[in-house]
């Protein structure tokens, strides 16, 4: 496939929906299913062996379209042809929401992220898109998904989506090793001993002229140390279950309990002070100047990111990673995300038939097969990449990365089964990824991912501000204990006790499971 012509290949499909079912037609995004054969079996076995063709829509992540060479790779394997319209991240979603209006989505359609699920809701219900639950029992690789991500996808208890794995809890705690081992500290197992191992690290100084961070944190509730720590102190992941009835986090005990924990690091000065306006960039750079001992987030972070960003400024930094941490509840805890990273859809206005449907599902089960996983994935050995001791080691030129692999990144569907595992250049970045694996048998699923809230979906990030301004004036003193439940009251006045009260409802019809 030429490159000019897989760049405009949006436009076409777009401005032909636009004019007329024949110019539709013209531009390739209509019904691709062959007239009856009635030529003899001779006839029939060679168009047999003809070359499956498949329209996809793929969001962009990388500023131009990348070779074909993995997608030429991919081909080859599943007897295909390929369309795909790579479509800019910045406009993907206003993209997919004007080609469903129009009745011109491609036949695989990825979504940008989960959000962009939560959206496309109501058009799921409306009978747009194909239902494909009843056949994944069909696929050898489709039949073996994790129950409880496609739980996570369902929709009034239907399945229409095919997911992208994802790491279920990938958060943890990441600290300077040689920091601790100078002044005896073990390896933290509880919330008392992450307190402790930080009222040392700033005693001691280690950072020097009196400017050591112990905690590096961020702007960031979710993703920065806040949730995590809260996993500890027992409070559920988003929403959480109490006397049968669903309430959101922020109304349960471990809620205020880690607020109360982080409020007297932010007193006693073992986190930035300024961390409710401290950017990504700003906490890391912390970590990789020397100044900081310790940063919550994903472990995925240990390396590239702490070692080596780190060693170039503090030549003998060592860092340790550890999740399995104890608080108040007696037992370890970790947040999850739904397990899936986007998911794609199968328009009924591209797909006409359930024949049609059926080769899809077909193409869609190889790519969890190893070798299409790993192309996608990783990119093709040799000029992608090279095995070491069973383990992949990427080329160092990023942009040959950014050319070859990185876009395919988001056409994957296996980012867990069959990928083969990466080489580290750290004993760290080893650990934290099995530490990962390891979370997944203590980690916390969002009990309302699988259910709907009108009220939700229109309010509830909006809504969330209130908590969100409410949880940081509290830690830093500004409102008290009344305060916040005021801004609670606000909440629920504003929205949240309907939201409640939806989400409730939806998780009563689903049986409360």
């Amino acid at each position: 496939m030429k490159p000019l012509q897989r760049t405009i290949r949006w436009t076409c499909t777009l401005s032909a929906a636009l004019i007329a079912t024949s110019a539709l037609a013209a531009c390739g995004a209509g019904n691709t299913s062959a007239p009856a054969d009635k030529a003899g079996s001779k006839d029939n076995a060679a168009q047999s062996n003809t070359p499956t063709k498949i329209t996809m829509m793929i969001n962009l992540k990388n500023p131009e379209t990348p070779s074909d060479t993995v997608e030429k790779f991919v081909e080859e394997k599943t007897n295909t042809q390929l369309e795909i319209q790579w479509v800019p991240d910045g406009s993907y979603d206003e993209k997919f929401q004007a080609a469903l209006a129009t009745g011109s989505l491609p036949m695989i359609s990825y979504l940008k992220n989960a959000a962009s699920f939560i959206n496309l809701r109501s058009a799921l219900k409306s009978g747009q898109f194909w239902e494909i639950g009843p056949y994944l029992k069909d696929y050898p690789n489709l039949s073996k998904l994790n129950p409880e991500v496609l739980k996570n996808t369902t929709v009034d208890g239907k399945i229409y989506t095919l997911y992208q794995e994802l790491p279920m809890a990938r958060q943890g705690v990441m600290y300077r090793k040689d920091w601790a081992d100078k002044l005896g500290i073990p390896e933290p197992k509880t919330t008392d001993d992450l307190y402790n191992m930080l009222k040392k690290f700033k005693e001691a100084d280690l950072g020097g002229a009196g400017k050591t961070v112990p905690l590096a944190d961020r702007n960031d509730l979710v993703y920065g140390s806040f949730k995590t720590l809260s996993s500890y102190f027992g409070t559920p992941n988003n929403w959480g279950v109490e006397n049968g009835q669903l309430v959101p986090e922020f109304k349960t005990k471990g809620y205020m309990d880690t607020m109360n924990f982080i409020k007297k690091l932010h007193k006693e000065g073992l986190i930035n002070q300024d961390f409710p306006v401290t950017s990504k960039t700003d906490q890391q750079n912390m970590m990789f100047t020397g100044r900081a001992g310790m940063y919550i987030g994903s472990l995925q972070d240990a390396e590239p990111q702490l070692m080596r960003k780190t060693l170039p400024n503090v030549k003998d930094a060592q860092y340790e990673v550890v999740n399995k941490i104890i608080g108040p509840t007696g037992k370890p805890a970790t947040w999850a995300v739904p397990g899936y990273g986007t998911v794609l859809v199968f328009p009924k206005s591209a797909v006409k038939s359930e024949a049609e449907l059926k080769k899809l599902l077909a193409f869609a089960d190889k790519l969890f097969d190893k070798d299409i996983a790993n192309a996608l994935y990783y990119g093709l050995e040799g000029p992608n990449y090279t095995l070491k001791d069973g383990k992949v080691v990427p080329v160092a030129d990023a942009k040959v990365l950014a050319k070859d692999v990185s876009p395919y990144q988001g056409m994957t569907l296996a980012r867990i089964t069959n990928i083969l595992p990466q080489s580290y250049q750290y004993p760290v970045g080893e650990k934290a990824e099995q530490l990962i694996k390891e979370a997944e048998s203590f980690a916390l699923q969002d009990p309302t991912n699988p259910l709907d809230s009108k009220t939700y979906n229109e309010k509830g990030a909006k809504l969330q501000d209130i908590i969100k301004d409410a949880t940081y004036k509290y830690i830093l003193g500004n409102i008290d204990e009344k305060g916040f439940q005021d801004a609670v009251k606000k909440w629920e006045e504003q929205g949240g006790a309907k939201i409640i009260e939806e989400f409730n409802a939806s998780y009563k019809a689903s049986g409360g499971k």
